[in-house]
């Protein structure tokens, strides 16, 4: 693909230069900007603008904060664009989307109405353009970093004739549709990975290592059979719940994400924050902590630091060191969050994300116990596995990484006239129907402040 024969100045700060047989002009030269507020709640079909491109939002079960009353929503209409640009330090929320039907949408957002004989996903690509570059976050003005219709309207655009906005429109979607399907089925071969990672750590923890080995009943669902060397314990037999108040401040503060255990930097005020650390609890190296209020995307992890952590998460330790490994007994934990084995024993409102597993039930909890130096050897196979499974993983993100970082390129380069596509001759080609944003997010923006669960008397 070449160049264009001829440029010329836009005077667009980011983007200097367009071939020369391109307008540039004021936005507000294209687009309208009505707002029609959804009066006595006439419009039924609510939206909302995510990472994956404008999507129906169940009014029942509305993704992120649902107002009181949808009558203050505007309606928007098919084959408009739409702007959500508050916020602007926020690198990584949607900025633009493409209305894909008639439906609301909060009032907050920026409805762009074409004018004239305009293709509107050529725009839409110029804008997601600016988007994925950052663009609107360094315009925004305010405490919130925000631009208003009027200021959006009052940034230059560059318009290529019609017939021109239909072929880059045509290059791109087919581009886009052969990045997208590789994306997606390299997205699927992670999936198969770690659910294949899953099931050997599985089979490791709950039947050894050892192939030839005499299996009986372990007489327990999760467990299924164990070699007959093995015995079954409660966890009350090995470990004990701990709980120590820390009282003052100052001590690194611990998460626990699905990566583990991590040190939370207060000082960024990002996700949950506390008012005070004080009533947070005492974490030693060599314990375990689990998020066992929420048994669906909760887990636990075995600490290697001294910090602090939620009072309403589990601390617990290992007593027994003569016939448990902690190492095994990691991986039959985390096995129970993954296998969703904890959530059976669980009680609360899962609909609402508090299905927890009480104390008693989790000290009840029957676990498989192999002979001490088996847990040793099956832990270490689980560790091989793993980092093996892992650095697969590894690549095949790399390779993701890459073809979107070429997606991206391939979208700028073409909408802004950096490459002439005119004379692309343009196959045949199965349609990838996502957005071309993250097929995998949905980013749906919050006021209400996180606050850290409720206690629990533990």
């Amino acid at each position: 693909m070449l160049e264009y024969p001829e440029y010329s100045p836009t005077g667009i700060v980011w983007d200097k230069s367009m071939p020369a047989h391109w307008k540039c002009d004021k936005a507000k030269r294209f687009f309208l900007n009505p707002k029609v507020i959804n009066k006595g709640n006439v419009e039924k079909n609510v939206m909302s603008l995510t990472l994956r491109g404008v999507i129906r939002n169940d009014i029942n079960n509305p993704i992120g904060l649902a107002p009181a009353d949808y009558s203050t929503y505007q309606i928007f209409e098919s084959n408009e664009l739409v702007f959500k640009l508050i916020d602007l330090e926020n690198i990584s929320t949607s900025r633009v989307g493409i209305v894909p039907e008639r439906g609301i949408m909060s009032s907050a957002y920026i409805r762009l109405k074409p004018m004239g004989d305009l293709n509107i996903r050529y725009f839409y690509y110029q804008y997601f353009d600016w988007y994925k570059r950052n663009i609107f976050n360094g315009l925004g003005a305010g405490v919130r970093q925000t631009l208003s219709a009027s200021d959006l309207l009052d940034l230059n655009v560059v318009c290529p004739p019609r017939n021109e906005q239909d072929k880059i429109v045509r290059f791109l979607d087919w581009k886009v549709s052969q990045f997208t399907k590789f994306i997606r089925e390299k997205k699927a071969e992670i999936k198969l990975l770690q659910e294949y990672k899953t099931t050997l750590i599985n089979s490791y923890i709950t039947g050894g290592v050892k192939p030839t080995a005499d299996m009986i009943d372990s007489d327990v669902d999760w467990i299924g059979k164990i070699p007959s060397s093995w015995s079954v314990d409660t966890i009350k037999q090995h470990f004990a719940v701990k709980k120590r108040i820390a009282g003052k401040e100052g001590y690194d503060v611990l998460s626990i994400t699905q990566q583990g255990l991590k040190v939370k930097d207060i000082t960024k005020n990002e996700g949950q924050m506390a008012n005070s650390y004080a009533n947070y609890q005492f974490v030693y190296p060599g314990e375990f902590a689990m998020n066992h209020m929420d048994l669906i995307t909760g887990f636990v992890d075995l600490s290697d630091k001294f910090g602090v952590t939620s009072p309403d998460y589990r601390v617990f330790a290992l007593f027994d060191d003569k016939n448990c490994y902690d190492r095994y007994y990691l991986r039959v934990f985390q096995i129970c969050y993954k296998r969703r084995i904890f959530y059976k024993f669980g009680k609360g409102a899962a609909h609402q994300g508090r299905w927890r597993l009480p104390k008693d039930r989790f000290l009840q909890f029957q676990i498989p116990v192999p002979p001490y130096e088996e847990q040793i050897e099956i832990a270490k196979k689980c560790d091989d596995i793993e980092r093996i499974i892992d650095e697969a993983i590894t690549g095949i993100k790399t390779e993701i990484d890459l073809i979107e970082e070429l997606r991206m390129r391939t979208i700028s380069d073409v909408v802004t006239g950096k490459v002439d596509v005119r004379d692309v001759e343009i196959p045949e080609y199965e349609i990838e129907t996502s957005n071309i944003g993250d097929d995998s997010l949905v980013d749906e923006d919050s006021d209400e402040d996180e606050t850290v669960d409720e206690e629990v008397d533990e």
